[in-house]
Parts: structure tokens; sequence; C-alpha cells
């Protein structure tokens, strides 16, 4: 079980779906006496990962931007959960950029997380609308070697109120007891 967990949240709408998910995982954590540090990646200043290499040779990136908190975090954390509304059949470019990110500590100060979950909000109820982000969650989960600890998915929401009386908010706080 995990003590130290980072959320990232991809959504770019403050209160919506993604968030009331979210704020149940953390409820969740924290009432099992875990530490949550939660970044909301749309607020912050994260460039695109330029694939120059210059992290790998230094250990520090070329950008000057808000990365190095959430990196800082994650080499403290032992979970992390990624969260994110499906946008085009994929997480949001918001937390795709600062997924990309995580390539700079593949070889300097490598991250110490063990355990990773995945909540995704969905506008669109097909079965496989969220097959793509699950997909791209499980291929990152073995590259970095990190335990698969949960997938929340709730589909069919186009306002956060949509949520109400769903199990889907019960799914994500018993994810951030479990994890």
């Amino acid at each position: 079980m995990s003590s130290n967990i980072v959320v990232l949240s991809g959504s770019p709408r403050k209160n919506g779906s993604t968030e009331r998910l979210v704020q149940a995982f953390i409820t969740g954590a924290r009432d099992a006496g875990k530490t949550v540090t939660e970044f909301r990646v749309a607020d912050l200043q994260i460039a695109p990962c330029l694939g120059c290499g210059s992290c790998h040779r230094s250990g520090v990136c070329v950008h000057e931007d808000d990365m190095p908190q959430i990196l800082d975090a994650l080499r403290n954390a032992d979970a992390l959960l990624l969260a994110s509304p499906v946008y085009y059949w994929n997480v949001t470019a918001q937390l795709k950029t600062a997924i990309d990110r995580f390539y700079s500590s593949l070889r300097v100060n490598p991250l110490t997380v063990k355990r990773a979950a995945l909540i995704l909000t969905c506008g669109n109820g097909a079965p496989d609308s969220c097959d793509p982000s699950i997909a791209t969650y499980k291929r990152i989960c073995r590259h970095q070697n990190w335990e698969d600890s949960g997938i929340v998915t709730a589909q069919s929401l186009h306002a956060p109120e949509m949520l109400d009386g769903r199990a889907e908010l019960g799914s994500a706080r018993e994810l951030g007891q479990s994890i």
C-alpha cells in the first residue's frame, strides 16, 4: 500500500467531472492516512519535450517551466494517479505533455513511483471509447515498471452533475483508499 501519492489531473475544466472523481480519490486516500499532492497540469506552464536528450546528459531539462516541481514530487512518491477526460480518444494534451516529460527521469534522478492508477471521464458511451487512453497508460506502466493499481472510467458524461448517484464516485474513493 502507498503512503505518498501524486495526482496529475489533466482536465482543463475546473470543477468538472474529472475533478469530482479526483476529489473522491483524494478523500479516500486521505481517509486512509495517505499524503496526497495534487497538480492540475492545465494550470501549470509545461513545455513539450523536444527529444533533445539534454536531460540525459546534464540531468536538467532545457525548458525552464513548472515541470521540475512535479518531477520532484514524483521522486518522493510511491504512487501516481493520472486523471483525464478523454479528448478525441486519448488523454488531454495537457496531461500527455507532462507524461512526455517523464522522459527526463529515465537515466538521471529516476522516479520512486511503484504503483499507478488511472481515472478517465468520457462523453462518449461506446464501450471502447477509453481503450486508447487505457492502452497508453498500461504501456507507460510496463515501461516504468509501475504496478497498475486500478482504473476507473466514467462514460456518457456531459456535465459534472451527471455523476450524481453513479457508482464511479465510490469506485474512485475506494481506489484512493486501496492504492
